[in-house]
């Protein structure tokens, strides 16, 4: 396969492609609502007759039971060269989308793709829903693999693909884990995931993220009285859930805002001084970012001893999302409460185990139960965190790649958030992931008027087909 040739087809037929691109946006896949089932699995189909006519040999698996079925996952595999020796890469995106509500404050209709030029600092795009996330990412890679088909008259290019898409990321990928599992001695012939669904540093700035943070997802109740009490009665004479509640989860965190769990900090990695001096030169300014969300620059805090980036890259949180108890309402009640609740989330790096830290917070709050209290539990779940060596094969492949593709080296970067399939494929399969993601922070995921930039949608592309030709390398 010549990589020039296929980069020299994406150009002469982009415009095809993206009529493709809006082709798939046009059929609303929203796998969280159940009255659009039927088109879900339309667009499901849609990508098995993309990936078909590119050679690939492609399947729908159903997910679920027959009582409770789900929405079914893309399958899709070329068997490489007779000389291929790099790693068979598993490919994984996902094909469903968010609702688009608040439909009024789109400014057309997000079902129906439109192309707007240049304005501003925003370039020429594509307004939809799941213009970004992730149908316009995955189809970077379907458009590649069309390229170098077209150009090679192999599918995949000679090299060794599995591909798999689900239609319930956007809904909690509820029946992905038994998926994997079922079909684990399958993917086990697989050596590294390849996902595009991140973001760059910005316009002109790409970046691999090479690591992504766990989650663990709880909920505990404090219960005292067996009802509400009259506080004027009550009050100072027996123990107030949430006043107890509170006091106890102020205790998670010391002086210097490091969480207060025995063995939290298991498997966390001590960063090295070349990741601090590579991220310190990316030259993220703090100040920019609180102002961007209405804050002063004293608001910059956490953890004592490491960097704003550092902290949201490398370093494990624990949060309190929602406390509920007693009376909210409008006006006045003045009572005691007979429980209070509080979500708590902790995101998690490296290697420590979403598992034992739930296990772990609960034993912790037991510890500290206050007196005639007792504590209800309730475990959210969660997902691993999911870091790649940075001397991984594959992930130098992928910077080999979008340098060649956009003459820019990618950035070497890791995200604060979740990508729970890439912690479950660690899990059971132990499986290393490299994110070649092209979004950009201002492209309203989730939001009304989601857009994805063509200048973005060409980078991605090209840096997948000329990953190909850096694979057959390895």
């Amino acid at each position: 396969m010549s990589t020039e040739s296929a980069l020299n087809w994406l150009s002469d037929n982009e415009d095809d492609s993206i009529q493709r691109l809006m082709d798939w946006l046009a059929i609303p896949s929203v796998g969280t609502d159940p009255s659009y089932d039927q088109q879900t699995r339309a667009a499901a189909q849609w990508a098995v007759d993309h990936l078909s006519a590119s050679g690939f040999k492609c399947e729908l698996r159903e997910t679920g039971t027959s009582d409770d079925p789900g929405h079914p996952i893309v399958m899709a595999h070329c068997p490489g060269s007779d000389d291929y020796t790099g790693p068979h890469v598993l490919f994984y995106g996902h094909y469903d989308v968010q609702p688009a509500d608040p439909i009024e404050l789109w400014e057309s209709d997000p079902f129906t793709p439109i192309r707007k030029p240049a304005e501003g600092k925003l370039g020429e795009r594509i307004v939809a829903r799941g213009a970004c996330d992730d149908k316009g990412q995955v189809m970077m890679f379907l458009e590649a693999m069309r390229a170098v088909y077209e150009t090679s008259g192999v599918a995949g290019g000679g090299v060794k693909f599995t591909v798999m898409l689900e239609g319930e990321e956007e809904s909690g990928s509820v029946n992905l884990e038994n998926f994997v599992r079922e079909i684990a001695d399958e993917l086990r012939e697989t050596d590294v995931c390849v996902i595009s669904d991140t973001g760059m540093l910005g316009r002109g700035r790409p970046a691999i993220t090479y690591g992504v943070r766990g989650l663990a997802y709880t909920e505990a109740t404090l219960i005292g009285p067996d009802q509400d009490l009259h506080s004027g009665s009550w009050g100072g004479k027996v123990p107030n859930p949430i006043n107890e509640l509170t006091k106890v989860l102020s205790q998670l965190w010391d002086e210097n805002r490091r969480v207060t769990i025995p063995g939290f900090y298991e498997g966390v990695r001590d960063l090295t001084p070349e990741e601090r001096s590579q991220w310190e030169d990316l030259g993220v300014n703090p100040d920019a970012a609180l102002k961007g969300i209405g804050l002063e620059p004293a608001a910059n805090v956490g953890e004592a001893g490491y960097s704003f980036t550092e902290r949201e890259w490398a370093r494990p949180t624990a949060d309190i999302n929602g406390i509920i108890g007693g009376y909210t309402g409008p006006g006045a009640k003045t009572v005691i409460p007979s429980q209070a609740s509080a979500k708590v989330s902790f995101r998690l790096v490296d290697d420590q185990d979403s598992h034992k830290i739930t296990k772990a917070f609960f034993a912790w709050l037991e510890e500290r139960t206050p007196p005639g209290c007792r504590w209800e539990f309730e475990d959210h779940g969660g997902g691993a965190p999911a870091t790649c060596a940075t001397d991984s094969p594959t992930l130098t492949a992928a910077a080999k790649a979008i340098e060649q593709a956009s003459g820019v080296a990618p950035a070497m970067i890791k995200t604060g958030g979740s990508i729970p399939v890439a912690g479950l494929l660690k899990d059971t399969l132990g499986l290393e992931t490299v994110f070649m993601g092209f979004g950009l922070e201002d492209d309203r995921v989730h939001s009304p008027n989601e857009k994805f930039e063509l200048d973005c949608f060409r980078m991605g592309a090209r840096s997948h087909v000329a990953l190909v030709e850096q694979l057959k390398q390895i």
